[in-house]
């Protein structure tokens, strides 16, 4: 969401002079406040847009600290230059001096004359006497400017050398967040990070946030959660070439795709193409380094050689092959890898997949001429392009050799081990090696220090070897060490997260869950968590997620123990803080009970108190269980909505307080996922 800083004087300001028609002068009061509350808010909300003024202090200390902030991070700023004030003209003289464009004039005619420095810029003209009037020219010259890339500072326009600041290089995350961000993604806690990051949408610095955020979920492999949070990023005008966003989104697509083409082969090559644009994003900016170049050209080449890989992977023996050959991505690919080793000849990783992909296609077109002629108008073309591929391979290799051993040296000398140059290594010699137990050896070594995602990246390339029969002996030496791989497939996972009443306490004055009516509401948890667990099939891992308060959520967990169903028990605060809130009030049954669950269950804590973190205090009408419900639902969110139903035992009345089933049911039904509901009010 933009967000917009508005620049007025205050107030009703009296006497300010008009100059009539007529000529003559009056002295007339002008209401500069009703001109906010009656044009420009309303403007902003038909917009979704947020906006303020310097009249509020947002926080303790110079309040010129807040206004300078919002001059220069504001995506837009509103200026009333009807009168000669001067806070207004030295807060929009501070606009012009750090932001090139995207400042808008408003003017009720008839008062000061607008100053020479700003004459010819455009104003919206508006009535003092009737200002809603122009509400909807107000939006449009908003939207209108949102979307202008023409420079509106009178600075920038006389100094045009002069470069706009850009905003982000003066926000700092708050410590605190940040130190929270680490401790989730370390922990690999999906659903903290993604309410860290919902949280910081509220705040200046949310792109930075969003940036850690999305980076610490692509590194769990949560791409969906990732991408969600980075396209967030580019959604906004200024972002939509931010090359760390691209360069993240290009990569995710690619991932998915390869897990979707087996599945949905239309979805698949959409991504496949979505990952493409955002590749061309960073290779079409002149300001980009030669590597950052190189890394978009092989995230473009790695696309082509999905598709290629695709198209014959489920042929059978030569015809396997010759698919293979004619495939137009094998070229594409191959020419994409190629380019990207060009634009930086230490970058290894595109040079190996150039020469492992030259392997192949020199090797199937000498296996197979006829449909590598094929290819061609005339035979001696292809004879005449096999051979300048030949070539390119012979310096190709030699590039390649040279890069591995200048990274090696580099590395040597500032005493950095990188496992995947140790990699690269062993790949070289899969493709030259004559001798089958060095490759054995080498990947035998590079694959000591590997995690399992390592592992099974080098197992899918070697397999590419051996489904083309390329290379046999030294591809099975090199199989046999990585052989064994299996990964977790998270997307098994499905949450029941469930919500409800905690029992009542006994003074409550209108009955909701009253203790006879426990039972029963056992009997249909049971039988709700029965029916979905049926309607899920087998290949799915069935996971509960609740509180640990006295009534529903404690039952859940019962019910979920009784059916062999694992269940987790998150509290907003440590538990004698919790069992104090939530549980003590409802008596010795049920802090016993709660007990025993909590000695037997995965019992993640959210906060050390009921305050919320300092970073997050500003934050209005919000508070620890609001953020409770949140960081469940995002935590049952984490392999997407349609692997999560939210099972709610409510009355269907207003809750108690914020935080509740209703504000849960709200959150889920708002973004689409599936909802079971026990009416408390029809059980006896």
């Amino acid at each position: 969401m933009s967000s917009v800083f508005i620049v007025r004087p205050f107030g009703n300001k009296r006497p300010v002079l008009k100059k009539e028609k007529d000529g003559t002068i009056t002295s007339v009061y002008f209401d500069f406040d009703r001109v906010e509350k009656e044009l420009i808010k309303p403007a902003l909300k038909k917009l979704g847009l947020t906006g303020g003024t310097t009249g509020k202090v947002f926080s303790a200390g110079d309040i010129r600290e807040d206004m300078f902030s919002e001059l220069l991070l504001a995506d837009i700023v509103i200026a009333d230059i009807t009168i000669y004030n001067p806070n207004v003209f030295y807060e929009l003289g501070i606009r012009h001096a750090l932001r090139d464009k995207h400042t808008i004039l408003i003017k009720s005619p008839g008062f000061d004359e607008t100053p020479f420095d700003i004459i010819g810029y455009r104003y919206l003209s508006y009535d003092r006497v009737n200002p809603e009037a122009k509400i909807e020219e107000l939006i449009r010259v908003i939207s209108e400017t949102m979307d202008d890339e023409r420079i509106d500072s009178p600075v920038f326009n006389v100094l045009p050398h002069l470069e706009s600041q850009d905003p982000e290089t003066y926000i700092a995350l708050p410590q605190e967040y940040v130190d929270e961000v680490r401790i989730a993604s370390e922990s690999g806690h999906v659903g903290k990070l993604s309410l860290l990051a919902h949280e910081a949408e509220s705040f200046q610095w949310k792109y930075a946030a969003w940036r850690l955020v999305g980076e610490a979920l692509f590194r769990l492999e949560k791409y969906d959660s990732a991408s969600e949070i980075l396209l967030k990023i580019i959604s906004n005008r200024k972002n939509r070439k931010d090359l760390y966003v691209h360069d993240r989104l290009s990569t995710i697509y690619q991932r998915i795709a390869e897990k979707e083409f087996s599945f949905q082969a239309n979805e698949a090559k959409t991504l496949l193409t979505k990952s493409d644009i955002s590749a061309e994003v960073i290779i079409k900016d002149k300001k980009v380094t030669g590597r950052q170049r190189a890394e978009a050209y092989t995230l473009i080449a790695r696309n082509h050689k999905t598709r290629w890989a695709f198209e014959w992977k489920n042929a059978e023996g030569k015809f396997l092959q010759k698919r293979a050959l004619k495939s137009i991505h094998l070229m594409n690919s191959y020419e994409n890898y190629r380019k990207g080793f060009m634009q930086n000849l230490n970058y290894y990783y595109a040079g190996y997949n150039a020469v492992s992909l030259l392997f192949i296609l020199i090797e199937l077109a000498e296996r197979f001429l006829n449909e590598w002629e094929n290819l061609f108008d005339e035979p001696e073309d292809a004879e005449r392009e096999l051979k300048k591929f030949k070539k390119e391979k012979e310096k190709l290799v030699s590039a390649l050799q040279f890069s591995i051993e200048s990274a090696r040296a580099q590395n040597k000398s500032i005493g950095n081990k990188d496992i995947w140059l140790n990699i690269a290594e062993a790949h070289f010699l899969h493709l030259t090696s004559k001798s089958t137990g060095r490759v054995t050896t080498k990947y035998a070594s590079a694959m000591v220090d590997a995690d399992e995602l390592t592992k099974e990246s080098v197992k899918k390339q070697l397999t590419l070897f051996h489904s083309l029969q390329i290379l046999p002996e030294n591809t099975q030496a090199a199989l046999d060490v990585v052989q064994g791989v299996t990964k977790k497939d998270d997307s098994q996972e499905y949450y029941i997260l469930f919500t409800g009443h905690m029992i009542d306490k006994k003074d409550r004055e209108k009955p909701r869950f009253p203790p006879q009516k426990e039972k029963e509401v056992m009997l249909q948890i049971k039988e709700k968590i029965t029916e979905i667990k049926k309607g899920l099939g087998e290949d799915k891992i069935l996971i509960g997620i609740t509180g640990g308060a006295c009534g529903g959520d404690i039952i859940f967990h019962e019910q979920c123990k009784a059916m062999g169903i694992e269940s987790r028990m998150f509290l907003a605060v440590p538990p004698a803080l919790f069992k104090m809130k939530s549980v003590a009030f409802a008596g010795n049954n049920w802090l016993e009970r709660f007990d025993k669950l909590y000695k037997e269950l995965h019992h993640p804590v959210l906060s050390d108190s009921l305050e919320l973190p300092n970073w997050l205090q500003k934050k209005k009408d919000y508070n620890i269980w609001q953020r409770n419900n949140l960081w469940e639902l995002y935590f049952s969110l984490a392999n997407g909505i349609s692997n999560m139903t939210l099972l709610a035992l409510w009355d269907k009345q207003k809750s108690d307080g914020p935080g509740g089933t209703e504000d849960m049911i709200k959150q889920v039904k708002d973004r689409g996922g599936k909802v079971e509901m026990i009416d408390i009010r029809k059980i006896n």
